[in-house]
């Protein structure tokens, strides 16, 4: 360090630099010249010294630079996805409730069960979302895969608002949308069973009562309900006070 002070640091330390660029630029040109020259003890230069003794017992360097990697544990969600910095990724659907290691690089999201790597992602820079592998999913799931929640949305709005209002609850309520896929595409389905104005009414009905489900809306359409209007509550009478004014009091 003594000497990197004296033929580097010393001979920079009046120069100005605006980037770090500028000043690596001129580090370089001094060590190249520290390096190159010979010293008094020795008679050779530090470089002439490499080469002879150092750089043939050198290894070639790895293929692939060294990236640094972190490794956390985490446990299977019953989506079949695993929550790293709020964004979640999936794995195989048979790992739900399992605890998988996680190695992550800058670039990489790898996810081990037993040793063996069962998946991998591109790692997002941005919080949020998912990442999800189709074959991961259970067969169930995979016929959803390219379907989105405003495609979904839109359907049901061609059957009526109360219906697209249902649906985008049914999403929205879930910690991922695609976990309401199933009941969204349930309540599309009852539209070959019942008139669209009966699904319509039992999707306001299910929206009132706060019954968001496929379940609660196939039930209200067989029983009926849809049919009949929502009893009016009935009118509280006033207690009697002294403090509160009777009706006379206003005419």
């Amino acid at each position: 360090m003594l000497i990197v002070e004296r033929w580097v640091l010393a001979r920079l330390r009046n120069r100005r630099f605006f980037s770090l660029g500028d000043l690596n630029a001129a580090i370089a040109v001094l060590l190249e010249d520290l390096n190159n020259r010979p010293m008094r003890h020795v008679g050779k230069s530090r470089r002439e010294l490499f080469e002879e003794i150092e750089l043939t017992a050198l290894s070639p360097l790895p293929p692939a630079p060294f990236e640094y990697a972190e490794w956390k544990s985490a446990k299977v969600h019953p989506d079949y996805h695993v929550e790293i910095d709020r964004t979640f990724y999936s794995v195989p659907h048979a790992l739900i409730g399992r605890r998988v290691d996680v190695r992550l690089t800058h670039r990489v999201v790898e996810l081990f069960h037993d040793h063996k790597r069962v998946a991998s992602h591109v790692r997002r820079s941005q919080r949020c979302g998912h990442v999800t592998v189709n074959e991961h999913m259970p067969k169930a799931h995979q016929r959803y895969a390219n379907t989105t929640p405003a495609n979904l949305i839109r359907q049901a709005a061609g059957i009526g608002a109360n219906t697209a209002i249902l649906v985008e609850r049914m999403m929205r309520d879930r910690p991922h949308p695609e976990q309401g896929y199933r009941s969204a595409f349930g309540i599309l389905s009852l539209a070959r069973r019942y008139e669209r104005d009966r699904l319509e009414a039992a999707c306001a009905r299910a929206l009132t009562i706060n019954a968001i489900t496929y379940s609660s809306v196939k039930a209200i359409l067989k029983s009926g309900l849809d049919r009949v209007p929502p009893a009016a509550e009935p009118v509280k009478p006033t207690p009697s006070h002294t403090n509160i004014r009777g009706g006379s009091y206003y005419q």
